[in-house]
């Protein structure tokens, strides 16, 4: 299986079952690790993603992190990129019938892909297939051949679909066939199992029948749950601004996890790091019983997310810089420079205006009343305090919780 002694059966279980929402059925990923095991022959586990959009957020991470643990234990974790299927377009989830993309479009979104997703697959284990590789050469009579293994009642109990139709709304029947064609990925895979959000559970069901019509033993549906947002309520996504995208800066990263609920961390923990369950309930206790503070856990969430894509020694400073500006209340370590010439003074509440602190000369003087304004760790108070420019100097001016400028007078 790989270069390390393979874990036992119920160990290898209780870190693939972390997280999960469903196993279906559990009893047949119990018997395939026996098999596994006594054969030393390593499972084919596989995640197949559509490139519809080039840019990954921590939400999609949640599947492709499952598909690393597999690939921690010396399983086969195969990378599969849909870029025939994304021509179609997965109809999951979707009200109307949804423009294909082209094949230039699918190309360029799966090169950046690759690029996010090796952040935490190993690229050296990891098989990269197309699904282009075996459904662009399908002939006319194997397509036939593949719908005559699907009952059209069965495929149209799908909640989407059955949605649609009560409302009316048109279906195409190339949605029918996404389904369908990936399936076949399973079958020319041999998968043993396939990992999925909740979402893809029907997909997934397809899947594995259309994998025993071919002959081929049915793989196991391992389903995620939806990674929930930063507004503690709804999915993780670009569209209601609640995401973290994994190339942002390590900073930016930082304080938006910092941001979350106190309760969501735990489902981040068990989600979108590789924490056993018995470590997480150790966190918990130690929350629970006062032994350490929320924030302090919160923080070593944010670093091992940070640390997976940027690096244990980004994470570090991250935190550092966490904690100089939010907790000690002191400048980041690297403070943007402004550099202003020489000139005549200037009242404070108009420089913050002018250096955009603050929407306007009249938020600037509320924001200084009300103690959010320090130059040099200082607080200042008078809207009208005359900042002198008149000979070279440098200060640092913090205007609210997170605005910081070093002034060079020059």
């Amino acid at each position: 299986m790989s270069d390390t002694k393979p874990k036992p059966v119920e160990e290898q279980l209780a870190y693939l079952k972390k997280g999960a929402a469903e196993i279906i059925p559990e009893a047949d990923l119990k018997t395939k690790l026996e098999n596994s095991l006594k054969t030393g022959q390593p499972l084919r586990a596989y995640l197949g993603v559509d490139p519809t959009a080039p840019d990954i957020h921590l939400g999609h991470t949640v599947v492709l992190r499952k598909l690393k643990h597999f690939q921690d234990l010396g399983h086969t974790a195969i990378f599969l990129i849909g870029d025939f299927s994304a021509m179609i377009g997965d109809p999951t989830g979707q009200s109307e019938t949804r423009p294909p993309l082209t094949r230039e479009q699918v190309d360029v979104n799966a090169q950046t892909y690759l690029a996010q997703v090796f952040k935490l697959l190993d690229p050296q284990k990891t098989e990269v297939r197309y699904n282009s590789e075996w459904l662009d050469k399908l002939s006319s009579y194997d397509v036939v051949r593949l719908c005559g293994h699907y009952r059209l009642a069965r495929m149209l109990e799908r909640e989407d679909f059955r949605t649609r139709l009560g409302n009316n709304q048109p279906i195409s029947v190339h949605e029918l066939l996404y389904p369908l064609l990936t399936a076949y990925d399973a079958v020319v895979l041999k998968s043993d199992v396939e990992i999925g959000a909740t979402e893809q559970k029907f997909n997934l069901l397809v899947h594995r029948d259309i994998q025993r019509e071919y002959g081929v033993p049915s793989e196991v549906a391992l389903t995620m749950p939806i990674l929930v947002g930063l507004d503690g309520q709804r999915k993780m996504s670009k569209s209601l601004g609640n995401y973290i995208g994994i190339t942002e800066s390590p900073t930016d990263i930082f304080g938006k996890l910092m941001s979350i609920p106190d309760e969501l961390m735990w489902t981040y923990y068990d989600l979108v790091t590789d924490r056993t369950p018995e470590e997480i309930a150790a966190l918990k206790n130690e929350v629970a019983s006062g032994a350490a503070h929320p924030m302090d856990v919160k923080m070593r969430l944010a670093e091992e997310v940070i640390a997976g894509f940027h690096g244990e020694e980004a994470a570090r400073k991250a935190a550092g810089n966490f904690q100089r500006v939010f907790r000690d209340r002191q400048a980041p370590a690297e403070a943007e420079v402004q550099r202003i010439s020489r000139g005549p003074a200037k009242k404070l509440a108009a420089l913050l205006a002018e250096l955009k602190l603050a929407p306007s000369k009249s938020e600037a003087g509320r924001l200084i009343e009300q103690g959010g304004v320090e130059i040099d760790g200082v607080r200042v108070d008078d809207a009208r305090k005359d900042i002198d420019f008149s000979k070279p100097t440098e200060f640092l001016l913090r205007a609210g919780k997170k605005k910081f400028l070093r002034i060079i007078v020059e």
